[in-house]
């Protein structure tokens, strides 16, 4: 089956000036098919040589804008996933251009009917992309190339999808006589659950590398033990069967950080806004916008707010200003206007200048970074980003990451800025999650109450024979790191609950993973009878104050008590499951999705927000796509 893709310009409308800066005009326009009906959500940019300088997609009608473009000579291109794309090159001058219309040859059969973003890189064969020239009646076929974890993008000038993910590589079991303890770094990261939410409702099962486990647990809040006294967190530990695997038991280890003060601490905040041309979408900058005006009627007097934008150059947009004078800081917002490409590195470092010159001892200061992470112009290497961050994370200005936007999300790079950067990194998939990230849970967003958090337990082989976390792959440490105060680990917010599941298997059990040859000179691991303890595991914690640099340290004896799942351990249970069909993992077991939705109904308990029930509703939404997929790539149920 074949389609065609329309570009219909309309005329381009010279603008002036006074004080005669650029002449610019107008291009308008919408997307259709071959029988002329509109096609909304496709991709349309706009070219100057190689170098992008503007992005949006058609309305409802099919139709889009590009105001304020410099005179010149341009390539306009739209795209969708399921139609290809079609391109035109025009002429932004005094005079319109004449209408245009281009058709073009969609992708192979099987790719035809599947909605955008669902293009996977572990399906078996290639995938191709044919691609028509618009003065040529003839077609060029390149092969789509596999990027390792991600959404395969195509040769140079086919619109596919260039979201950008980074491999992970699942954690497996470890026999506790190999290795008796397991460390790793907490994380409080919510950027993986939004974006699965975002390509679910988009129609689309995410690519599995875009799916980690733990953030999409620890985007729901649970019901741990309050802290007291001076600890800024409290531990909460629980033990049940795994529904997935019933011979197994779950370990569950939950952090909760003491709430935010009745008065937030003054804020010096910076906000890094990409408005490059790929910002230009509904999705991105505008929503952007929208957020920001809303943490600005939460601004006080003792709060400073400064904008930094970058694109073909960074530059000044508000300089630190009081919450007092709100009209300024919203009319700075409202000023605010994509165009241009990227240049990030440049603009980080303004950003941090301006931070630290309004500095506030004892308060919060931190940048917050928003792009759809498209770092493609001017950019040092990523080691001096890196470099840069963390010298001024060290000297007390932290770095938080918003991700928004389809098509080009950079996500690897932006989760690991903000780890590096002492911040937490969220995707922003709608208004209604902007909302909860800078105002409903600004003090876990925000406020830092203890840093470089780390976790290592030792296992008791009389009790495990073999354990798996799950989850936290780009989070794990060397056993030596835990006592090491230099190394950097997760910093936790307040208000914030912090979640990791084991699971483990008991000793007599077949354990999933290798064997290695009897060691000569190790002592016999001692048998159940001889343990004389019913402890499972011995969790270690070390955390050190948000401006302190010698890490303190808790620990906590597990103990095996339970026969059933609680309400904390039976809905992280579902979402692990859940996370787990998502990433089409080898140690799913028996997980199905309704197994999964059964578990979060049962356990979903109190629900203020609405979140529960959300998920329940992504968890079915993700079984009906599923089953459309052929019998040998399904999941299950």
């Amino acid at each position: 089956m074949r389609f065609a893709l329309s570009v219909l310009l309309a005329g381009l409308v010279a603008v002036g000036f006074a004080q005669t800066p650029p002449a610019t005009g107008v291009v308008t326009g919408m997307v259709a098919d071959a029988t002329g009906t509109p096609v909304p959500g496709a991709v349309v940019e706009l070219l100057r040589g190689t170098r992008l300088e503007r992005r949006t997609t058609s309305n409802t009608a099919g139709a889009f804008t590009f105001e304020n473009v410099e005179h010149g000579i341009y390539q306009l291109r739209a795209s969708t996933a399921t139609l290809g794309s079609a391109s035109v090159r025009l002429t932004v001058g005094d005079a319109p251009t004449a209408s245009q219309r281009l058709v073009l040859t969609g992708p192979p059969a099987g790719q035809m009917n599947r909605p955008s973003g669902t293009v996977r890189p572990d399906e078996p064969g290639a995938h191709y992309a044919v691609e028509m020239s618009a003065d040529q009646n003839t077609a060029t076929t390149s092969a789509r190339q596999a990027v390792m974890g991600g959404i395969v993008p195509t040769a140079p000038g086919v619109a596919w999808n260039r979201e950008a993910y980074a491999k992970i590589d699942e954690n497996g079991f470890h026999r506790v006589t190999d290795d008796p303890l397991s460390t790793f770094s907490i994380d409080v990261d919510t950027a993986s659950y939004a974006n699965v939410r975002r390509f679910l409702n988009d129609g689309a099962l995410p690519p599995v590398d875009a799916v980690r486990i733990e953030e999409m647990i620890n985007y729901f809040r649970f019901d741990y033990t309050t802290p007291s006294g001076d600890r800024p967190f409290a531990v909460t530990t629980d033990v049940g069967p795994a529904p997935w695997a019933p011979s197994h038991r779950l370990v569950l280890i939950g952090l909760k950080a003491r709430p935010v003060e009745e008065r937030t601490p003054p804020r010096n905040l910076v906000f890094l806004l990409d408005v490059s041309g790929s910002m230009a979408s509904p999705d991105k900058l505008p929503l952007v916008k929208t957020a920001m005006r809303m943490l600005t009627a939460t601004l006080t007097p003792a709060d400073r707010v400064a904008i930094v934008v970058y694109a073909g150059a960074s530059g000044m947009a508000l300089p630190s200003t009081s919450g007092a004078e709100r009209a300024r800081i919203e009319q700075a917002i409202e000023d605010l206007r994509p165009g241009g490409s990227t240049n990030g590195a440049a603009g980080i470092q303004l950003a941090y200048d301006l931070a630290t010159q309004s500095f506030i001892k004892g308060g919060i200061n931190r940048v917050i970074l928003a792009s759809d992470g498209d770092f493609n112009v001017g950019v040092t290497s990523q080691g001096e980003l890196i470099r840069l961050i963390e010298s001024k994370r060290d000297r007390g200005v932290f770095l938080s990451v918003l991700g928004v936007g389809t098509g080009n999300l950079n996500d690897s790079t932006m989760e690991q800025l903000a780890n590096r950067g002492n911040g937490n990194y969220a995707y922003l998939d709608s208004l209604h999650e902007a909302r909860r990230v800078l105002v409903a849970e600004a003090g876990g967003t925000l406020v830092t109450v203890a840093k470089d958090v780390k976790i290592q337990v030792e296992f008791n082989p009389a009790r495990v024979g073999a354990y798996r976390l799950i989850g936290y792959e780009n989070r794990i440490l060397a056993h030596r790191d835990f006592n090491d105060d230099r190394k950097d680990a997760g910093e936790i917010g307040a208000g914030h609950t912090v979640t990791a599941l084991y699971e483990i298997v008991p000793p007599g059990e077949a354990i999933p993973v290798s064997s290695v040859d009897p060691l000569r000179y190790q002592p016999t691991p001692p048998r159940a009878s001889d343990a004389g303890t019913d402890e499972l595991l011995t969790v270690k914690l070390r955390y050190k104050e948000p401006t302190g640099d010698i890490s303190q340290l808790l620990s906590v004896a597990v103990r095996d008590r339970s026969s059933s799942l609680s309400p904390n351990l039976g809905f992280a249970a579902a979402v692990a499951e859940f996370g787990t069909l998502l990433r089409r993992s080898e140690h799913a077991g028996l997980a199905t999705w309704s197994q999964a939705r059964n578990l979060a109904r049962t356990h979903r308990g109190d629900d203020p927000d609405g979140y529960r029930a959300e998920f329940i509703r992504l968890v079915d939404l993700a079984a009906a796509l599923d089953a459309q997929q052929p019998s040998s790539q399904r999941r299950r149920d």
